[in-house]
């Protein structure tokens, strides 16, 4: 009693476009970040574009891992293959991680031995102000279509993407401090930044755990009311559910009339599970009867 799946593919094109996209994006922001940052010799800069390098290696990383994650099911994921996009999320708090420590060692480094002068012309200000503005609207479109296009991974990377958006304002007003003499300014934002990161990191395991090690999504009690208001339904037990959004799957035993036909309790359980589908928006239900 399963319906069919819904179309990985069409819906993994979809994402895969947004990804590309983003990537192109991304690609001008860390170009525009990288050469004002070295011109400029400011710490902070560089860490924000660190911080947006990690959104281009997430987008590249997204177009291969949205492309396995659409795999129809086979003999050896039966469940298909959804829960790689939720694994390649964890790959980015890994290379998050990796742009925490390197920023906040160097940023301690500046303030203990101290810091550099930090010289930006109106041009290069002007750069990161559009960058800024850039980001802010990519990180919008890109969370409306991760949540029309329910993905995991567009949904965790418009987060990183507004984390950026704060990192670059923070950056510019590091800069102007450092600029009218308050050379600590320039490193103190690039500990700022570091913690931005952490932040994001968290967040992004706290979303994908969860979904790996198969935490329920559903209450079972929201379950046992849905299901034992089907005529016929005597009790519901034996719940479990599993997955994340638009994949959710979920088990239920429900106790029939054990004077019931095999076709009378059939019927019944087919109403159980449309009516779970319906209500509570599960991908796949399977309902076990069992005579009251």
């Amino acid at each position: 009693m399963s319906p069919a799946r819904p179309d990985a593919q069409a819906q993994a094109l979809a994402v895969r476009r947004v990804l590309l996209m983003l990537l192109a994006v991304n690609l001008a922001v860390v170009g525009t970040k990288l050469v004002v940052g070295v011109v400029a010799g400011s710490l902070a800069v560089l860490g924000g574009a660190l911080d947006s390098a990690v959104d281009v290696l997430n987008n590249g990383l997204g177009l291969v891992v949205v492309r396995v994650a659409a795999k129809a099911p086979d003999e050896d994921h039966p469940y298909g293959h959804g829960k790689f996009e939720t694994l390649g999320t964890l790959a980015l708090v890994g290379f998050l991680s990796i742009s925490c420590f390197e920023l906040a060692r160097t940023a301690v480094s500046d303030l203990i031995h101290g810091g550099h002068p930090v010289a930006m012309s109106a041009v290069q200000a002007g750069l990161l102000v559009l960058a800024l503005g850039v980001t802010v609207v990519v990180s919008w479109y890109e969370r409306v279509r991760g949540q029309a296009l329910s993905s995991e991974l567009l949904v965790a990377d418009a987060g990183h993407m507004q984390a950026d958006a704060l990192v670059t304002a923070g950056v510019l007003l590091g800069v102007w401090a450092a600029h009218e003499g308050w050379w600590w300014a320039d490193p103190a934002v690039a500990l700022a930044v570091a913690v931005v990161i952490v932040r994001v990191a968290y967040g992004i395991l706290a979303r994908a755990v969860p979904v790996l090690v198969d935490e329920r999504v559903v209450p079972p009690a929201t379950i046992q009311r849905s299901a034992e208001a089907v005529t016929g339904v005597r009790h519901a037990y034996g719940i479990r559910s599993r997955g994340a959004p638009p994949v959710r799957y979920a088990e239920v035993t429900i106790a029939v009339d054990r004077t019931a036909s095999v076709a009378d309790a059939h019927a019944i359980a087919d109403q159980v599970e449309g009516r779970l589908r319906q209500d509570l928006q599960l991908h796949e239900v399977l309902v076990h009867v069992e005579p009251c």
